[in-house]
């Protein structure tokens, strides 16, 4: 245990309205610069964090409406690859909060701190950021990846957080050990204390009492500040670290026996793990949508006790067109966005992002189809993602012979066909 800790510097009433204080305290940093190269042609124009999601959505609409949701209305968001999207929708959709109050979400590229270099960990990314975070003087700082789709409280984490006078917490989930592999894997004790912490180890270390699971790093971490600044400056100087947080600061602040301890994320009135996904390959990105899809999906983007803020572009109702036995614009089992119009055309089981154009004949089934595509008569698309623009040429089949597919376009194990319009010899004039 680390004796030497400093007393804090303020205390909270012990009542309930010390989570909404302390949250007002808080500072968000979210790392938004990862190109996501897994995602493949979806991140060749634009970071993962500014990949469309659902519809209607970025994935970094989730943690941002988690901040405002959780009473944090302090972020700021670390850019750096391809970020003229993110940014964009940043500004578009992101503008509402009253800096009068001392609300914001600022845009945070590198700073190039003390030489040339571009962020070259998460731990530098914040350590770049270092005299903004001074700046703002929060007691806590919240730090959280882009890139996941979810929802978490973490006034509830920062209660724990402060309840156990932590150093760090750090946000977990149980996943398959096979999966384990790919996180920073913690063990601890009764207490919650993290006694060991490995990033992506090769053999990780299972859960006492369930062996086919790990316990895993959310990448969220809140830090005490005069903390964080310490560790981050004591890191800056050491020219063997990668200044990564899972590869440095957390294994060294458990091996220093700093107050390093684990927040368990569940849902404490069901007792189960809350919907939480890493959309880190084209086959999650497409699984994870097409779960929307379903009757009742496990991520409720209906809730109006925690809405999901975004973009809200001005688009008229979606359109289906023509009742006759030969043409008729259906769409069964499917989520429609905004602007589209259904042409005469049969849509089952997809998610059709704002103003897509569907003409007769045409069927699309399991399909994502993002922004402003264009798809032509009798047409099939089966088991595809068409990226932002696309322009589908009259009887083209896509999804249905796999083989020619890959000749052109780019196809998963899991036999999911992903195509923009680069692949399709078309011009894209935008991004989003």
């Amino acid at each position: 245990m680390n004796e030497a800790k400093q007393p804090a510097q303020k205390s909270y009433p012990s009542s309930d309205r010390f989570i909404s204080l302390a949250t007002k305290d808080t500072l968000a940093m979210v790392l938004a610069g990862g190109r996501g190269s897994r995602l493949e042609d979806l991140t060749y124009r634009r970071s993962k964090p500014a990949v469309p999601y659902g519809g209607k959505y970025r994935i970094i609409d989730f943690p941002l409406s988690n901040c405002m949701n959780s009473g944090i209305r302090r972020v700021g968001v670390l850019t750096q690859y391809m970020a003229h999207s993110l940014i964009r929708h940043l500004h578009q959709g992101w503008g509402f909060l009253r800096g009068e109050l001392g609300e914001f979400v600022e845009i945070l590229p590198a700073q190039q701190r003390g030489g040339e270099d571009w962020y070259r960990g998460t731990a530098d990314a914040l350590y770049q950021n270092i005299d903004i975070i001074k700046m703002h003087r929060p007691r806590f700082v919240l730090v959280l990846g882009g890139d996941h789709v979810y929802k978490m409280d973490y006034g509830t984490m920062l209660g724990q957080h402060i309840s156990h006078g932590a150093d760090v917490t750090v946000a977990c989930i149980e996943v398959p050990v096979e999966s384990a592999r790919s996180f920073g894997v913690m063990s601890v004790d009764a207490t919650h204390r993290i006694y060991e912490f490995t990033e992506k180890p090769a053999s990780p270390t299972t859960i006492p009492d369930n062996p086919s699971h790990a316990l895993a790093s959310m990448g969220i971490y809140i830090f005490n500040t005069d903390y964080l600044i310490n560790e981050l400056e004591k890191d800056a100087q050491d020219d063997s670290s990668s200044h990564d947080f899972g590869k440095d600061i957390l294994p060294k602040a458990v091996r220093n026996q700093d107050d390093v301890f684990a927040y368990a994320f569940r849902d404490q009135v069901r007792h189960i793990q809350p919907y939480w996904r890493d959309v880190g390959t084209v086959d999650s990105y497409w699984a994870a949508n097409m779960e929307l899809v379903g009757v009742t999906p496990e991520l409720d983007l209906y809730d109006k006790s925690w809405p999901i803020w975004t973009y809200q572009e001005q688009v008229p109702p979606a359109k289906f067109v023509f009742d006759e036995e030969s043409r008729r614009g259906i769409a069964i089992d499917s989520m429609i966005s905004g602007g589209c119009i259904i042409s005469g055309a049969t849509v089952r089981h997809s998610l059709l992002f704002s103003n897509v154009l569907v003409a007769e004949h045409t069927t699309i089934d399991d399909s994502v189809i993002l922004a402003e595509a264009l798809i032509g008569r009798h047409c099939c698309i089966r088991k595809t993602i068409l990226e932002t623009g696309c322009v589908i040429p009259d009887n083209t089949s896509i999804g249905v012979d796999l083989a020619l597919d890959a000749q052109r376009f780019h196809v998963t194990e899991n036999e999911v066909v992903l195509v923009t319009p680069e692949m399709l010899s078309q011009e894209l004039p935008y991004v989003r």
